[in-house]
């Protein structure tokens, strides 16, 4: 796991450069200059400690390389057994890969990854990224100028000046995200999951391949049954812990919360490895797991260690915060970047759970629309007009509410409903070009010829998942230099959760019915029916508490956020004077503190 810059036709300060990424890679920073082209690396060791350099040379081609290829031994075995290698590291494995297969290497590889190839004998630079995009690549380019790097802090601290783009901003507060490749930088954009970028380094043409898309595996007409779906569910889960538990030189953790993701990575995790570590992490304010982890821990006799954390959140913030290079609306960042910092303390490499929900049904949102439910909600839709707003959150008022809202809508109107749902239904946005870029984006996939489920799954692998999610685990664990390894998230796992039938997914009311089942085999009984909670944040008590007076000093006055939304609205949800629920208003506020802070620090 490391941290990763390039330039074309310009010169960067190599201190800022490494200075922005050495969080990323604390152990050693080298640079190649070739010709117009140079390449930055910061290295965390954890494959072949004592000789695994970057950036690499063999003949006419230098990798910059981020991330893990879970699978290198065996490519080596099976792909590359012509080749004399000089180290044990993956990244020779992936250079190798790329000398020999070029572009379809992608098909073979297991891994995270973001990665510069420089081809001296096509004059060509080449970026890509991983299948679902785990680990980050930002690129910015104006007139002559290319420079690319792991984090947007670090474009950032190399190039000064840069211009932001309002439309984004306008975008982000919207939707809680940044769409896709967009950033709240002009001239700045993210490489998307799944693609790599060829660069003439004579004529800076680029051209953008896809390699992998979800929606084609989607949209593939078989649809395993539960009975085989189990089977192969369990094959591939094993065989991608055991990979990722394996292809380390340092010791490999696990997260273990009381929920059945983790759980199910302990237990197959135990197989491989009778000495585990496992982490169980207890916040002051939030939902206790800890009881549910210990029974998985003591079932498998992990060495089992539980975190108290107690959070200066007042003070930390910013710091969290300014990690990201953006407005980052996830909440679950604070515990996240907690829990990383404590989890630092023992090791270096941990397994978590990311993915389970996004492939295999996790969410209570996905229930409706399984069972067919916002076809019949249609009908009722109107009441919404004339019905009190919900103020419990958790409540089955507020279910019905959502899911009559809901129906009603279509495109980005739609998406932004079922999951953020920071603004909806209380204050209205004035339509822009990058609305319609994401709604023209929701609509296609809604019009595949497939279930509403698994076009749900499809948006939020592509969207959630890429723009939120992982980048909320990745700024997280990298902040504390700790890498964070997702078996759900494997080739194998993707390739197979798409063709699972929706029932597997889904069963009537009950979510993640395959995983669930698989888990009788393994836990107890106590963790199977426990419902998905995820870190449960207290938003409402942070803003109403916690963050009252940062909040209240970054809005107060004259905030950046009002050039988006009218002053008057800010200073009425300050004043607790819009009718919406305690969590809603404090989604909001969240949304634009968050604004405020990144606007502050650029």
């Amino acid at each position: 796991m490391c941290g990763i810059a390039g330039a074309i036709n310009g010169s960067f300060s190599e201190e800022k450069v490494f200075s922005s990424l050495f969080h990323r890679g604390p152990n050693e920073q080298s640079k190649i200059s070739y010709q117009n082209v140079t390449l930055f690396h910061t290295r965390l060791s954890i494959q072949d400690v004592a000789h695994g350099q970057q950036p690499l040379s063999i003949d006419s081609y230098v990798i910059a390389f981020n991330g893990e290829i879970y699978n290198h031994q065996e490519l080596r075995q099976e792909h590359l057994c012509e080749f004399d290698f000089m180290t044990s590291s993956d990244t020779e494995t992936l250079l190798y890969m790329y000398i020999k297969y070029k572009e379809k290497m992608f098909d073979l590889l297991d891994g995270m990854f973001a990665f510069a190839i420089l081809d001296k004998e096509s004059n060509k630079l080449f970026l890509a990224r991983d299948r679902a995009g785990k680990k980050p690549l930002y690129i910015y380019q104006e007139k002559e100028t290319i420079f690319f790097a792991s984090e947007l802090n670090a474009i950032k601290s190399v190039i000064p000046n840069l211009q932001i783009d309002e439309q984004n901003i306008y975008f982000y507060l919207r939707s809680g995200f940044f769409y896709k490749q967009n950033t709240p930088y002009k001239n700045v954009y993210e490489i998307e999951n799944g693609t790599f970028l060829e660069i003439d380094l004579q004529t800076l043409a680029l051209k953008k391949k896809s390699y992998f898309n979800m929606l084609d595996l989607y949209l593939k007409n078989e649809k395993i049954s539960l009975h085989e779906g189990l089977l192969r569910t369990e094959e591939a889960l094993k065989k991608s812990v055991k990979e990722r538990l394996l292809s380390s030189d340092l010791e490999v953790g696990a997260f273990l919360s009381g929920g059945i993701d983790s759980s199910l990575i302990v237990a197959c995790a135990s197989e491989y490895r009778s000495d585990l570590k496992t982490f169980t992490v207890k916040f002051n304010g939030a939902f206790d797991e800890s009881s549910l982890a210990l029974l998985t821990a003591q079932k498998y006799g992990t060495q089992h260690t539980q975190i108290d954390i107690s959070m200066n959140l007042k003070n930390d913030i910013e710091t969290i915060l300014r990690g990201y290079g953006e407005p980052f609306f996830d909440s679950s960042a604070i515990p996240s970047y907690y829990v990383s910092q404590e989890a630092k303390k023992h090791l270096t490499v941990i397994l978590n759970g990311d993915g389970a929900d996004e492939l295999f049904g996790g969410y209570r949102r996905y229930v409706p629309l399984a069972n067919g439910w916002l076809n019949y909600a249609r009908y009722f839709a109107c009441l919404t007009d004339v019905l009190p707003k919900p103020h419990d959150k958790k409540s089955l008022y507020n279910y019905a509410y959502r899911l009559l809202s809901m129906s009603k809508k279509t495109g980005l109107d739609f998406y932004c409903s079922a999951t953020n749902d920071i603004f909806e239904d209380v204050y209205t946005f004035e339509n822009n070009a990058k609305f319609q870029e994401m709604d023209n984006f929701v609509r296609s996939i809604w019009s595949q010829n497939t279930d509403d489920l698994s076009k749900m799954l499809c948006l939020d692998f592509e969207l959630l998942l890429f723009s939120d999610l992982l980048v909320k685990m990745d700024i997280a664990t990298m902040a504390h230099s700790l890498e964070g390894r997702s078996p759900f998230l494997s080739k194998y796992m993707l390739e197979l959760a798409p063709s699972l039938d929706v029932t597997c997914k889904i069963n009537g009311k009950e979510t993640k019915h395959l995983l669930r089942t698989l888990a009788k085999k393994y836990l107890p009984s106590e963790l199977i029916n426990q419902p998905k909670r995820g870190f449960e944040v207290p938003l409402k008590k942070w803003v109403e508490n916690d963050l009252k007076e940062n909040i209240f000093d970054a809005l107060g006055t004259q905030s950046y956020s009002s050039s988006f939304i009218d002053k008057k609205f800010i200073d009425a949800l300050l004043a607790n004077k819009i009718n919406v629920s305690a969590e809603k208003r404090a989604k909001m506020l969240w949304s634009m503190y968050c604004l405020e802070v990144w606007r502050k620090n650029v």
